[in-house]
């Protein structure tokens, strides 16, 4: 593309970004995002990843870290994350675009060199019933690949405490009493669904993660971006990054450097052959064009041939279930602003797609669809 085309793109990213994923979510990031569609030289530093990279969340997320590094900064006010209290104001995008300009070498270092790894933790209240139907199904303990783990936080999924607040105020529980993650998650039921079937606990006997830079959270350099790929404005988030960071060097999960498809087989190889294997992703086939997601579902077909295997997916509808059950635009991501949950198994080499629910980026909201 040209350089115009290029920053073109940018700015529709921004305010899709802006109109989309932080509206209603985070203030300070939609208020960001919409004024950085006007603005190309804001915009622009993105130019500095690659495309299938360049996502407003990668700029963001090298602003937060930048913020970290220097917290005396007067922009440092509107991120509670760092203990800045004001809100939204006149002088917020004027701070900000001085702030990204003034250091735009470094930001646009961190931008070419680092990814958004964004390991939200709240997204495992998402995956847990899917898996853990799954485990029902197999009346057995699974192991579990997740593909694009960052730092592997979900693999902890069965050691976290679930509590689900249905229309109504009937609560759904499941895992530990004492764990040391507990998530909250709001559950409505979509028309003619019965609540998901959730078991004591989800049993666990293999967890392998691959991502094509696995973060070590016992490094307080690695721990800090990730940090800094959690919106600003939602600290809470941060606290539970942390929570479950601690709570992850108990688990110890196998984490791979390599690629989505082509080192796919060598992660499910990891786990031992007698035990039925989940792999999930959540968000991550965004990231890879759309021949790649392609050719992931294909290579996870080919393995689900030699032994049995399932896949989970918590995805934007584009990036993952299109794959597998086309024309239903009416669960796009483009039209709902909501990642859906499906999973899918294989028979005779012909995917098998189950639908089960839709839910925020973030995993506070679902609606179950599945009956």
């Amino acid at each position: 593309m040209s350089d115009s085309d290029t920053t073109t793109e940018l700015e529709r990213r921004f305010r899709r970004f802006a109109a989309h994923e932080a509206a209603g979510l985070s203030p300070l990031y939609e208020h960001l995002a919409a004024r950085a569609a006007d603005d190309p030289d804001v915009a622009g530093l993105l130019s500095a990843a690659s495309d299938d990279d360049a996502h407003p969340t990668l700029l963001l997320a090298a602003a937060h870290r930048l913020v970290q590094a220097d917290p005396i900064h007067p922009v440092s006010r509107y991120y509670p994350s760092l203990g800045g209290l004001d809100g939204v104001d006149g002088d917020t995008w004027p701070l900000f675009r001085e702030f990204v300009l003034e250091r735009a070498d470094r930001m646009r270092e961190l931008i070419s060199t680092r990814f958004t790894q964004t390991n939200e933790v709240h997204r495992a209240s998402v995956l847990y019933p899917a898996v853990a139907a799954v485990a029902a199904r197999v009346r057995g303990p699974v192991g579990l690949v997740e593909v694009g783990c960052s730092a592997g936080l979900l693999l902890g999924m069965d050691t976290f405490a679930y509590h689900y607040l249905c229309d109504g105020g009937e609560q759904l529980t499941s895992g530990p009493a004492k764990a040391a993650v507990g998530l909250h998650c709001a559950l409505t039921l979509g028309e003619g669904a019965a609540p998901p079937r959730l078991p004591k606990k989800l049993s666990v006997k293999a967890r392998v993660g691959l991502d094509r830079n696995p973060v070590d959270v016992s490094d307080e350099d690695e721990l800090a971006w990730l940090e800094a790929c959690v919106w600003a404005d939602q600290p809470d988030r941060i606290r539970l990054l942390r929570t479950a960071a601690a709570a992850q060097r108990r688990i110890r999960p196998e984490l791979l450097a390599g690629d989505a498809v082509a080192d796919l087989a060598t992660a499910v190889q990891r786990v031992p052959e007698e035990l039925p294997v989940v792999v999930y992703t959540s968000y991550a086939l965004k990231y890879l064009p759309s021949e790649e997601q392609a050719a992931f579902v294909a290579a996870l077909g080919e393995l689900a041939a030699r032994r049995p295997l399932w896949w989970v997916a918590a995805e934007e509808y584009e990036s993952a279930l299109r794959h597998v059950l086309p024309d239903r635009d009416d669960l796009s991501y483009a039209h709902t602003a909501r990642m859906t949950l499906s999973t899918v198994a294989w028979e005779n080499g012909t995917p098998h797609p189950t639908l089960q629910a839709q839910a925020g980026p973030h995993g506070h909201r679902m609606t179950w669809l599945a009956s």
